[in-house]
């Protein structure tokens, strides 16, 4: 079992950007020191969901500040990008970490970042697609060409080509969408989990698109998958409830927050006033804690990711710094999670 970090970097009211982007730098070069492999960042804008506003530009400094730790973007929303811009960028990224890079793609859920970017959400879809087909050809092919409904061009040569061979790998997310499942399915690229289906939800979907690529003619396996949970771990269950409810509170109530602007956002308002008129409530803790979230004491991490190990799963993704934990707490629980968990997976 390979072991991941992930973070959307979130910016809880009281906090500096500042200090969040010093405490992610901190939170991924310790997992390089614990044993981590690999550590992904979210894409978001326009909202203290995330601070990964400059994906490129966040990696670039983690990377500088690493040497064996993979970068990995959980997810790159590439309808909000130039194709040929996004496949320079992200080349140029892997020259400089050394081939150090792993791409994950996705739709993203924010109607007001497509709303920002002047990206109607109807075209989303195809923008996707487009994109990332874009983005492999340009780095897989000399004088390449490429014509759909958004994005053109022509008898182009990428500078620079990545130095992974053939490309740096590719990951797609998808959760319920149909058309995103027969795309993932057909490209012959491992789905990418992230932290917001429940762990039960999650699996079956593995399942349901690995069946599919078969029929398609691909060869997708569990262990391809990197698979991310909201994550905390502690020395008793009671201390990491106690620890963790805050910040997964905090986390979920944003993702609701967030939802229901279509222009604007939340950056200027009180989560307070927020909670204080909204009419419905989102998931609750428990119910996170019990069907999403892997929280507890080390056996019980043991156990949950070992159920995850019998099922395939050879990638799992830790969301340590969820809903502005405290930095003190999240270095604390990985290495309790290096100390006490990793060595059952050796």
């Amino acid at each position: 079992m390979d072991f991941a970090l992930f973070s959307h970097v979130p910016w809880p009211e009281g906090s500096e950007p500042k200090q969040i982007y010093d405490d992610i730098t901190e939170e991924f070069l310790l997992g390089e020191e614990l044993g981590f492999k690999s550590a992904w960042i979210a894409e978001h804008h326009f909202t203290r969901y995330g601070l990964g506003a400059a994906p490129m530009v966040l990696a670039s400094n983690l990377l500088a500040k690493t040497t064996t730790l993979r970068l990995g973007f959980a997810v790159l929303v590439s309808p909000l990008h130039l194709p040929a811009r996004l496949a320079e960028e992200i080349a140029t990224l892997d020259i400089l970490s050394g081939g150090r890079v792993n791409v994950g793609f996705g739709r993203g859920a924010a109607g007001s970042e497509y709303n920002v970017a002047n990206v109607p959400g109807e075209e989303s879809q195809a923008r996707f697609q487009e994109s990332i087909t874009m983005v492999e050809g340009l780095w897989t092919n000399k004088n390449y060409s490429f014509q759909g409904e958004h994005y053109k061009i022509t008898n182009a040569n990428l500078v620079p080509q990545p130095v992974q061979s053939p490309h740096p790998p590719i990951y797609i997310a998808a959760t319920r969408t149909k058309a995103t499942q027969e795309f993932v399915a057909g490209s012959g690229h491992p789905l990418l989990i992230g932290v917001v289906l429940d762990t039960e939800d999650a699996i079956a979907l593995c399942h349901t698109i690995i069946d599919l690529a078969k029929t398609k003619g691909k060869n997708m396996t569990m262990g391809q998958i990197p698979f991310f949970r909201y994550f905390y771990v502690a020395e008793t269950e009671e201390q990491a409830r106690a620890d963790s409810k805050p910040a997964l509170d905090w986390n979920l109530d944003m993702i609701q927050w967030r939802r229901t602007f279509e222009t604007g956002s939340e950056v200027w308002d009180k989560m307070e006033d927020f909670r204080k008129t909204r009419t419905e409530l989102p998931p609750s803790y428990d119910y996170l804690y019990e069907n999403r979230a892997f929280i507890g004491s080390p056996d019980q991490i043991i156990a949950k990711i070992k159920a995850l190990q019998n099922e395939g799963i050879e990638t799992f993704g830790c969301n340590f710094s969820f809903g502005g934990m405290p930095q003190e707490k999240v270095t604390k629980s990985m290495r309790l999670f290096a100390k006490e968990v990793m060595p059952a997976f050796k």
